[in-house]
């Protein structure tokens, strides 16, 4: 592992060359590296001879971060996902892959320089556009329960909760992020959406997405909008472990084709 600076914080690296295709991968809102791993959302697992670039995004796993929410806006990520490009595949056109947080970085930094990407892999797109608001209200609310409960307090209120389907066979986890950055976080997360469906249809790339069920944090229905803007997308909705099970042998044939 190594690590990468970036305005105002250290990025966590890690880069695997087999000397194939480039492959950046990203990863959710108060998740890492490591803990998608756990929730079968490390879709790199399965790739073989490409050249790997994981990421811990600013504030998360083990990089480090400010206490400032608009350091982590999703346009604030893109540049952070542009600029580790430019250091790793300079010059080249690359696949990006990554869940929620890390669908609304790679869909930030592609409506800014679509000619840096191959295609994309988006997992689980968070709720946007008329989702957003009240999610973001959770955000800010949560933000708020941190700081004057803390941590313990904010995770009893979630304890209890009906998980996704396809996800009823993880551990519990625990957010992957310092207690003193989660409310920045979540207020950066909060003053963030996808971009502009307009945007978003200049994006000629293939692309798949990869949805699941009876998630309102990740709600099919901006699956549905993406596949149906993006000019090149196929779109497939997990319904159990199993399906998700399944997500690492989609990209490894999208990257090999």
């Amino acid at each position: 592992m190594t690590s990468f600076d970036v305005p105002g914080a250290r990025l966590a690296v890690e880069y695997s060359d087999e000397h194939g295709r480039p492959v950046v991968q990203l990863h959710g809102l108060t998740s890492s590296r490591a803990r998608d791993r756990v929730l079968d959302l490390d879709l790199g697992r399965g790739l073989s001879g490409t050249r790997l670039l994981r990421y811990d995004a600013r504030g998360h796993g083990s990089s480090t971060g400010r206490a400032i929410p608009g350091d982590y806006r999703w346009p604030n990520l893109a540049d952070d996902l542009l600029r580790l490009l430019d250091h790793w595949f300079p010059g080249e056109r690359v696949h990006g892959v990554g869940p929620s947080m890390g669908t609304g970085t790679l869909l930030h930094a592609a409506v800014r320089e679509p000619e840096r990407f191959s295609g994309l892999t988006l997992m689980v797109p968070p709720t946007a556009w008329e989702t957003r608001v009240a999610k973001a209200a959770e955000y800010r609310a949560a933000a708020t329960t941190i700081e004057e409960r803390g941590l313990e307090a904010f995770l009893a209120v979630g304890e209890g909760a009906a998980p996704p389907p396809a996800t009823v066979e993880h551990p519990p986890t625990r957010p992957d992020v310092p207690e003193s950055l989660l409310p920045s976080l979540f207020r950066g997360a909060a003053a963030s959406d996808l971009p502009a469906l307009g945007e978003i249809a200049r994006i000629d790339v293939p692309v798949t997405v990869l949805a699941w069920i009876d998630d309102p944090a990740h709600p099919v229905s901006t699956a549905e909008a993406l596949s149906r803007t993006l000019p090149r997308a196929t779109m497939s909705v997990a319904r159990t472990p199993q399906d998700v099970r399944g997500w690492p042998s989609v990209l490894c044939r999208e990257v090999a084709g």
